[in-house]
């Protein structure tokens, strides 16, 4: 009897165990449920139409934490399709919840579809915007953070409050007029204004406050350019910041008067409400421009009594200040943070690069009308997204590969227009390297990864600046700046299998053409590098109706 009573017991502590794991292997799940309309709102005085999510412009925040699964049902209630992508979050092994035109069909008027990826391995402050047509200048975004679990302490002690700065330039007319400019062969000229979390701000004392802060308490301020093309200097009155965090990844925590944020980018800083109580203002002012526009936003001390300074602290001027600030970035080698390959182990510096990619903006005119192209390639979307034709086995009635040469020709006399796709072979480790040779500052932005810029240089890049670049500890990031003029090298790991979007973050070169994507296919097939598309994915084009293909298996 005592040895059948010890069986029993072994057996239900092993069901208890087994049980116990299978919990514990699940990770939590949030759900949102997105409304989409249209609505009304006069951010610089101007009555305008803009794109609301449940009734809200900017957007509301997605609070997540490392390794949340994120199930988002959207209705879209607008006259046109749109999608949604998330800058910045990896999607790894899933491309298909990447929410590019490239990559998804879109969700049609009337209808809905849930989004459903998983942060994984991520930390840090993000946005999300539509990625359709220009329905991003009419809103549709709104920040997005990732938390450190509690279980990875952070580099710093946990602050008072934790607030979201959304800034950007703005256009008064309707994302409608703004995409007949573009697509009648016009440029959008520049903006009207900036905002900072949908509102212009006046210097009158008199506006609202946008955030509150405890003397003596810290506070973080997650900052992101959600705009269309401007870069912005971002400053608060009286006050310092300590840089903590960039695009997701822990950084030294240097002190700053003010910081450049590009199109695309997003920074986290903390601030100590250590001066006089009263108010203060918030700036974020147009940079690499002929024109000066600026936003404000108040910051209220709780126990303020006094109106903010009329006078407003001055932005740098000219770009090489900014180039100098990138270079003052660094990685925090010594923080814990949750990511495939830990900081401080991933010694990218040490790996030898098997393929070397440059990339070359311009503009020129085709058939009278702008465009945009890299190598002399100027993308146009497809009805039928890149990767389903490819997953269905018909990316041959849909697009070329390799469409552009690794080595751009010294010379570009008619730009092509056509789908733009490039073959990575898969865990390659690549160079890349983006050269700009225009006037104007570019931003750019890759799906699906993070990687490390190494070097940004006035000039033309050659074989020997090599020996110029940051191999210890540059910051891993998803968006980079190329000055005028200049060109940047990134380095990274073509691990993350799918169809990945690399392009101009400001949209109106996005729009006409200025992108590609990089298709990046693991041999084996195997669930363990990529999943099968999801059963709920809108099929369209010349895959609706087709068969689905065998699924990838372990």
């Amino acid at each position: 009897m005592g040895s059948r009573m010890m069986t029993l017991l072994l057996l239900s502590m092993a069901v208890f165990c087994l049980s116990t794991v299978s919990v514990r292997a699940e990770d939590p799940y949030l759900f949102f449920e997105w409304n989409v309309t249209y609505g009304t709102i006069s951010p610089l005085g101007v009555p305008q139409q803009a794109i609301l999510i449940n009734g809200q412009f900017p957007g509301p925040n997605i609070n997540s934490t490392t390794n949340n699964n994120i199930v988002l049902n959207v209705f879209n209630n607008l006259d046109e399709p749109i999608l949604f992508t998330w800058g910045g979050i990896q999607q790894r092994k899933n491309s298909w919840q990447d929410g590019m035109p490239g990559t998804n069909c879109p969700i049609l008027p009337g209808t809905n579809y849930t989004y459903h990826f998983q942060v994984k391995d991520q930390i840090g402050s993000y946005f999300y915007f539509p990625s359709t047509a220009m329905h991003r200048a009419a809103g549709g975004f709104g920040g997005l953070r990732v938390n450190s679990r509690l279980l990875i302490p952070v580099p710093f002690a946990d602050p008072e409050d934790d607030y979201t700065v959304l800034i950007g330039d703005w256009y008064t007319k309707s994302h409608t007029v703004l995409k007949k400019f573009l697509d009648s062969g016009r440029s959008l000229g520049r903006p009207d204004g900036v905002l900072m979390n949908g509102q212009s701000g006046k210097v009158d004392g008199k506006s609202k406050p946008l955030f509150t802060m405890k003397p003596g308490k810290t506070y973080r301020y997650r900052i992101c350019n959600v705009g269309l093309k401007t870069s912005l200097n971002f400053r608060i009155q009286g006050h310092t910041m300590k840089l903590v965090e960039l695009d997701g990844s822990h950084t030294v925590q240097n002190i700053y008067e003010s910081l450049d944020v590009h199109v695309g980018q997003c920074y986290s800083v903390l601030v100590t409400a250590d001066q006089a109580p009263k108010d203060y203002y918030m700036v974020a002012s147009t940079r690499f421009t002929k024109y000066m526009l600026s936003s404000t936003g108040i910051i209220r001390y709780t126990n303020g009594k006094a109106p903010a300074s009329p006078v407003l602290p001055e932005a740098p001027v000219g770009w090489a200040w900014s180039l100098n600030q990138f270079r003052s970035f660094r990685w925090n080698l010594t923080a814990s943070a949750a990511r495939p390959n830990p900081q401080g182990s991933y010694h990218y510096g040490g790996i030898n690069i098997t393929r070397t990619i440059k990339i070359v903006n311009s503009a020129s005119t085709t058939g009278g009308k702008l465009r945009y192209a890299i190598n002399g390639v100027s993308h146009v979307e497809t009805t039928t997204p890149l990767k389903l034709a490819e997953y269905f086995g018909v990316a041959e009635k849909v697009f070329k590969y390799d469409t552009i040469a690794d080595e751009p020709l010294a010379k570009v006399n008619q730009i092509t227009v056509q789908p733009n796709v490039i073959n990575a072979t898969f865990r390659d480790f690549i160079e890349i390297v983006f050269e700009n040779h225009e006037k104007s500052i570019q931003s750019w932005h890759l799906d699906g990864y993070s990687f490390f810029p190494v070097a940004i240089e006035a000039g033309k890049w050659t074989p020997e600046k090599r020996k110029n670049y940051n191999l210890l500890d540059a910051v891993s990031r998803h968006t980079i700046q190329v000055y005028p003029n200049s060109w940047a090298a990134i380095l990274l790991t073509f691990d993350n299998a799918g169809m990945w979007n690399l392009r101009s973050a400001m949209w109106e070169r996005f729009y006409l053409g200025q992108q590609l994507y990089v298709s990046v296919l693991s041999p084996a097939r195997s669930l363990r590098d990529e999943y099968n598309v999801p059963d709920s994915a809108l099929l369209c084009g010349i895959v609706k109706g087709l068969p689905k293909p065998p699924p990838y298996t372990i």
